[in-house]
């Protein structure tokens, strides 16, 4: 029986955007699979990948999360099938960054000898022989055997080896040497604190073939920490505190870990092995491995970005990850082994590597390097260090992605096709064409009528104002001394409250409250109308505007969105709990798959609301009954459904704080502008969904479909993206 394919996303937190790399790094495993070095997302996890039967991404051309949000009811198809959504990083030139630079695409397929800009920095082949890595490995693809360190090899670079006079009381993995080509690799990174008695191990992450983190555990080091080297280890005394994992624990997991033929993946990875006092027969060391003359070493990170187009050791981050090290590190042994020696010098390394400096220096200093020099003139121009393109990586399988969409929708003449394409006629043609292809991009879109800044700012001050109207409950009236204090302890209890003012134009007081999340608004009109608060009884309502009389449609539509099924929101939890003090007194309750306990992206506080996500809706049903009432530690809860999917939270909180600078006249403008083409707009937006509808129902089963919103990123200003996949399973939804 044919296996079916899953996809699994952790996508419940604010955290969840995805960039273009992550994006890029999702499609080349679903297209490529391990047989050619793709490695398993690090976000997400596709199950069975070698029974995709295709891959279709549809590219709703300069639509962002705005849009999707905007016109949620009449997304009907989209919001009903795709269970995964994740915010995406917007770009400037969307298809550039999915597709590479200087891709030029026919219509139908991709012709051959397709390639990125990088592929001009290739050698010819009568230089290659200079090449320190055809030196040293020859011109043939061998197996893995080829590449491991030899004994002297091991010696000379300074690793650990048996009964040397430095490595007394080193524990052995135990692991022998009867290697072979088709010998498990394992990727191999530690992070080291400075203590009196030298470097000590502080964090050990093991991969394994496929990428997946076997282990990534903090170590306590035996002696007293004298630099934390924070910037480079991400190590603080503050993550150290807790920990009781000592070295010997991980030496012995390791062991067991490890099966006898293991080989062992790094860079550097002496170093690491010092540093677990430990030795180990088979190594792949990558610094090594990528040879250079005169005994000089690339660094990981360049290695990475030249080879593996990925992005490690980014200065925004806070020290380095040694899963992401161990993971580059088993991956550019795996591209070398599987591409050989010839491929790799082909790539030209070392000119990369000086283009790269080269444009790191500024103007000013470039202009007073001497002239005349032979080499700098040989790099006058050096050619851009660019990540080679997507579809240059299903070169190499031979497959021909399908592109369909309109000329003119971008400036890089990715999508060459007739002038008088409609979506109707890109639809049929996807609809005969996705079927031949293993992989497909089908670029729709509203049209440039519909894409001008003006129209994107009216429709972005139409969302926020809907928004904030939803996130609004007017609550009275009160008496006219009444407790103020008193209205926002109880409004309090339904969440996160962001503004509380009092409305002083009405004959007795009413009070204003703006919530932080769409649950808390909805949870006190459910439960505090008619109730008694501060000694009146009160009406709470949302305001009454012509944008808020489907409101309760809205509300309804957003309880059966497929990625809230499942999922509560709870209320009353004080803020000075944590995650594992909820995960013990929600323990009891049946089914509970995720607890996520959100964050104010200001303060970095925890708010006083939570989020619980069961494996079944039952579950997520009964835990409503027997949540509503329960009081921990003199705190009262309640809760209700969860309407916006984690990933709107960091979307809401930015609306709420975005600074409208705008003069009126221009979003009255604008406004009117909007209105003129709004039901036209809402019309294409519903015949966008049919036709997706339509495609979606035409595909085989276990096929991943990435539907993508791709955001704007201009100098009019930039929106988030949003992308929604699934894989499409005997029902015709998305597996999850």
């Amino acid at each position: 029986q044919e296996k079916s394919c899953r996809l699994s996303a952790a996508l419940l937190g604010e955290d969840s955007e995805i960039s273009q790399d992550q994006l890029f790094e999702l499609l080349k495993y679903a297209a490529l699979g391990k047989g050619h070095n793709a490695a398993q997302p690090s976000w997400c996890h596709i199950y069975h990948q070698s029974h995709l039967a295709g891959v279709v991404v549809v590219v709703l051309h300069e639509m962002s999360q705005l849009h999707f949000y905007r016109y949620y009811l009449q997304f009907k198809h989209l919001r009903k099938v795709f269970r995964h959504r994740f915010t995406l990083t917007p770009s400037a030139n969307f298809p550039v960054s999915l597709y590479g630079e200087g891709t030029n695409l026919k219509p139908q397929n991709i012709p051959q000898g397709l390639t990125s800009t990088s592929s001009e920095c290739i050698t010819k082949s009568s230089d290659l022989q200079c090449d320190p890595i055809i030196r040293r490995y020859g011109e043939k693809k061998q197996g893995l055997t080829s590449y491991t360190l030899t004994l002297e090899e091991q010696k000379e670079n300074d690793y650990p080896i048996e009964g040397s006079p430095g490595c007394k009381g080193y524990i052995s993995t135990e692991c022998d040497q009867r290697r072979t080509d088709s010998s498990p690799l394992f990727g191999l990174d530690c992070e080291m604190c400075l203590t009196a008695k030298g470097n000590e191990v502080t964090r050990v992450s093991l991969v394994d073939a496929q990428g997946q983190c076997l282990l990534n555990e903090l170590v306590k080091p035996e002696s007293t920490v004298v630099n934390y080297r924070t910037r480079f280890s991400g190590i603080t005394k503050k993550m150290l505190l807790p920990v009781k994992t000592t070295l010997s624990d991980i030496q012995t997991r390791l062991k067991k870990m490890l099966p006898h033929d293991a080989v062992l993946v790094g860079h550097s990875l002496n170093s690491d092995l010092q540093a677990l006092e430990m030795i180990h027969p088979s190594v792949i060391d990558t610094s090594l491995l990528f040879a250079r003359s005169e005994g000089r070493r690339f660094k990981l990170k360049f290695l990475a970005k030249a080879v593996l187009g990925k992005e490690i050791q980014c200065e925004q981050k806070l020290g380095h990850d040694p899963t992401e090290d161990a993971r580059a590190a088993l991956e550019l042994a795996q591209f070398f082994i599987e591409q050989g020696p010839t491929k790799v010098a082909e790539l030209n390394l070392e000119m990369l590597l000086t283009a790269e400096k080269l444009a790191e220096v500024p103007q000013n200093k470039a202009a007073l390097q001497p002239q005349g020099c032979g080499f700098q003139e040989q790099l006058k121009e050096p050619p851009p260090l660019s990540k080679p393109c997507f579809l240059d990586c299903l070169q190499v399988t031979g497959q021909k992605p399908l592109l369909l969409g309109r000329q003119g929708l971008d400036s890089s003449g990715l999508c060459q096709s007739n002038l008088s394409t409609s979506n109707k006629q890109i639809l049929q043609r996807a609809l005969e064409d996705v079927p031949l292809s293993k992989f497909s991009i089908i670029q729709f879109s509203l049209g440039p009528e519909y894409m001008t800044s003006h129209l994107q700012a009216g429709l972005y001050e139409k969302v926020r104002s809907k928004l904030t109207d939803m996130l609004t409950i007017y609550a009275g009236p009160f008496e006219e001394d009444f407790c103020m204090k008193s209205v926002k302890k109880e409004f309090g209890k339904c969440g996160p409250i962001q503004s509380l003012t009092v409305v002083t134009e009405t004959f007795q007081p009413y009070v204003c409250i703006q919530y932080k999340v769409l649950e808390a608004a909805q949870l006190a009109v459910e439960s505090l109308n008619g109730a008694e608060v501060a000694g009146s009884c009160i009406k709470v309502q949302r305001p009454v505007t012509a944008a808020m009389l489907d409101c309760n449609v809205l509300i309804k539509e957003l309880e059966l969105d497929v990625e809230n099924e499942g999922v509560i929101y709870v209320a009353g939890v004080k803020k000075s709990f944590t995650e594992t003090d909820l995960q013990k007194e929600f323990s009891q309750l049946k089914d509970l798959e995720t607890l996520f306990l959100p964050k104010d992206l200001q303060s970095g506080k925890h708010r006083n609301c939570c989020f619980l996500k069961f494996q079944k809706s039952q579950s997520a049903v009964d835990a409503l009954e027997a949540i509503n009432g329960w009081t921990i530690k003199g705190s009262e809860l309640r809760s209700r459904k969860a309407l916006a999917p984690g990933h709107l939270w960091r979307w809401i909180w930015q609306m709420n704080h975005s600074n409208g600078k705008q003069g009126k006249h221009i979003f009255y403008e604008r406004m009117e502008q909007l209105s003129d083409s709004e039901q036209d707009l809402r019309k294409k937006v519903k015949n966008l969904d049919h036709h997706i509808k339509k495609l979606y129902r035409s595909l085989q089963n276990n096929t991943l479909c990435v539907v993508l919103f791709p955001g704007v990123n201009s100098t009019h200003g930039s929106q988030s993206g949003l992308g929604l996949m699934g894989i499409k399973d005997d029902e015709g939804r998305s597996a999850c």
